[in-house]
């Protein structure tokens, strides 16, 4: 049983579940590699967040489910580290603040959970960063209001062209694809995005 990497059918016998677990594998394959067509962008991306953080400035970044852990994944590596010792930047997932929005979603309605967070964390040259495989979120087309508001710059991962969060926001790198798939290369283009910015952050060590 193998996958045809031209096709990305799958050929051989095999069970129906090991059948859909490749045809699933498969179908991401092209997904995946699509963004390597957004290389450029991605790259313009990683210049323009490592230079914001190293100035000081902040990322907040939100989602909704598996986008949310995918926001939360960026954030991390960021306080954290991606590749060997660095200093620390700041950088916030907002549907992490459990408290913060389980008390607006009750006070204001869900739609508002992440935008009166960013009307309270973001400042002027910050950079708001809103993960979505459908683009049409509520929440996060508030969370991009909000940050125009205040003068942060707002910028989305998105599933497929057209949809009103990419419409919104400064800038968008928009996916073709399924959603889960969508998803799935969203995490390569967070890994990729925090690879590029690297160098950057490093330079950037002022201890």
């Amino acid at each position: 049983m193998t996958i045809d990497q031209r096709t990305g059918t799958v050929d051989g016998p095999t069970t129906a579940s090991a059948r859909i677990v490749l045809e699933h594998v498969a179908a991401s394959v092209p997904v995946v590699a699509s963004l390597v067509d957004h290389k450029d962008h991605i790259g313009d991306w990683a210049d323009d967040i490592a230079g914001r953080l190293v100035a000081g400035r902040r990322l907040l970044a939100a989602g909704n489910g598996g986008s949310a852990a995918e926001a939360q994944h960026l954030t991390s590596e960021l306080t954290g580290r991606f590749d060997g010792d660095r200093p620390a930047y700041s950088a916030i997932s907002l549907h992490a603040e459990s408290s913060a929005v389980t008390a607006i979603g009750n006070d204001y309605g869900y739609d508002e959970v992440f935008a009166r967070q960013v009307s309270a964390h973001a400042r002027a040259g910050d950079v708001v960063v809103l993960l979505s495989t459908s683009g049409k979120s509520p929440n996060l087309l508030r969370a991009a209001e909000a940050a125009r508001a205040v003068g942060a710059r707002a910028i989305a991962m998105t599933g497929p062209r057209p949809n009103p969060l990419a419409d919104l926001v400064d800038d968008a790198i928009c996916i073709d694809g399924p959603p889960a798939n969508v998803q799935e290369a969203q995490l390569v283009l967070v890994h990729a995005l925090c690879r590029a910015m690297e160098p950057a952050l490093r330079r950037g060590d002022r201890r």
